[in-house]
């Protein structure tokens, strides 16, 4: 077997492979003769066909048999003894000697991608901010009063209606006098606040009473989902039933009870609240810092990644969308180019920390998986029966076995990188502001 490999752009290699004559006729001849012992043809006994008769009638196809077994066993030999790592599946077509000849054999021409050879880089260079940040008491005051606010409560009152009440209505809406979907309903509840409906609705519906009626008119936004609503002036014909009033729940043993607290006490409510909050702070400022360090080592390490690889990226996360979508969404709106960007970022990133685990021998430490696991396993009413079914599926405890080898990762980058320290507070990392555009 001759191979010859050749760079022609990038990270693709145009790789050729002769195969001697010789090997295929002495694969094409055991596969003649193997045959020849099962065959059966009328007028003869079964493995009794002369040779000479089989090869007349098998051999183009035993032929064609061969070599493509050939083609696919030499392509990994070759691709090894080349000591090449091939990215995604190769193009394979015959070579100059396209047909099998006797004297000069057969070649064909692999056209594939390799993955980068770098050596990975990750120093000072790299910034990370860490929060300083703790649960609390005023956070969790904050908390419980959410609490209470997700038991609220309404009685009916005979008054008019004022911002914070709920009101239950009839609504019938029309454009230019004609009714259209979803623009009727009878009694619904309605949170005069809640900015559940569209701007300008609720704010024409304060002050009104119980068996008051009025119309009003309201603009959809340029951007409202449903296009055929999009920009349009509508009114509504509004009837209201009843005007109630909130009333938040005091935290009394029973109502407790019903947050999963045994006791009934608003010193065990507290708690179970700090418990909960300081799990989801840590892993919040966790997140944050591992996002810094891995911006950081894709900054630092301006790689080539293989296109193939970006494809079989996009076509993941296309799938992933997809499945967040209506049944009867059209994949084909969704262009590649919508996903290339954070694609080929992970793909980049992928290969980085791969290299980073393979350099440095890292391995997923069983303690860390199981701390890991037993971790996820917390939030849970039977955190035992999630252990089980993670270590009860392979697949399932090889994710956490990747993400226990990233943040092994991000502790090595982590020691070698510039860490400072900033004050914040937990709202702050739990609902970050979002930037103006």
């Amino acid at each position: 077997m001759q191979v010859s490999v050749e760079t022609t752009q990038g990270l693709e290699r145009k790789m050729t492979v002769a195969l001697p004559s010789e090997d295929i006729d002495s694969a094409v001849l055991e596969r003649l003769q193997s045959l020849s012992k099962t065959t059966r043809m009328n007028g003869f006994r079964p493995g009794k066909v002369p040779f000479k008769v089989v090869k007349k009638r098998y051999e183009a196809q035993v032929r064609g048999e061969v070599l493509g077994s050939l083609i696919n066993r030499s392509y990994f030999d070759a691709v090894q003894q080349e000591k090449l790592r091939p990215a995604g599946q190769p193009d394979i077509v015959p070579g100059e000697s396209a047909e099998d000849d006797s004297e000069t054999g057969f070649s064909f021409v692999a056209t594939f991608e390799v993955y980068p050879e770098f050596e990975p880089v990750f120093n000072d260079g790299i910034k990370v901010t860490k929060p300083l940040v703790s649960v609390q008491d005023s956070d969790i005051d904050d908390m419980l009063e959410n609490l209470r606010k997700q038991r609220t409560e309404f009685a009916a009152v005979d008054r008019e209606s004022k911002d914070g009440d709920q009101i239950v209505i009839d609504f019938l809406g029309r454009i230019d006098g004609e009714e259209f979907d979803g623009g009727k309903a009878e009694k619904a509840p309605l949170v005069l606040g809640s900015n559940s409906m569209i701007p300008g609705f609720e704010t024409q519906l304060i002050g009104m009473k119980a068996a008051d009626a009025k119309t009003i008119k309201v603009t959809f936004p340029d951007e409202y989902q449903a296009e055929h609503l999009a920009g349009k002036e509508v009114e509504f014909d509004i009837t209201v039933h009843e005007v109630k009033e909130s009333h938040l729940p005091e935290l009394t043993e029973d109502v407790i009870r019903t947050f999963g607290i045994e006791d009934g006490t608003i010193e065990g409510l507290r708690a179970d609240i700090r418990k909960n909050m300081e799990r989801e702070l840590a892993t919040r400022v966790e997140n944050q810092v591992k996002t810094q360090v891995m911006d950081g080592l894709v900054d630092l390490n301006p790689i080539d990644v293989p296109s193939s690889l970006v494809s079989e990226e996009i076509q993941r996360q296309r799938e992933q969308l997809m499945q967040q979508m209506p049944a009867e969404s059209d994949s084909s709106m969704l262009a590649d180019e919508l996903f290339t960007e954070q694609a080929t970022r992970r793909v980049k990133l992928g290969l980085v920390v791969a290299e980073i685990i393979q350099r440095n021998e890292i391995k997923a430490d069983a303690a860390a998986v199981r701390a890991q696991v037993e971790q996820l396993a917390s939030s849970y009413q039977d955190p035992q029966q999630v252990v089980d079914y993670y270590y009860g599926n392979p697949e399932m405890l090889k994710n956490i076995e990747g993400l226990v080898l990233e943040d092994a990762v991000t502790t090595s980058v982590l020691d070698a990188a510039t860490v400072s320290e900033e004050p914040t507070t937990f709202k702050d990392i739990m609902n970050p502001s979002t930037p103006e555009a």
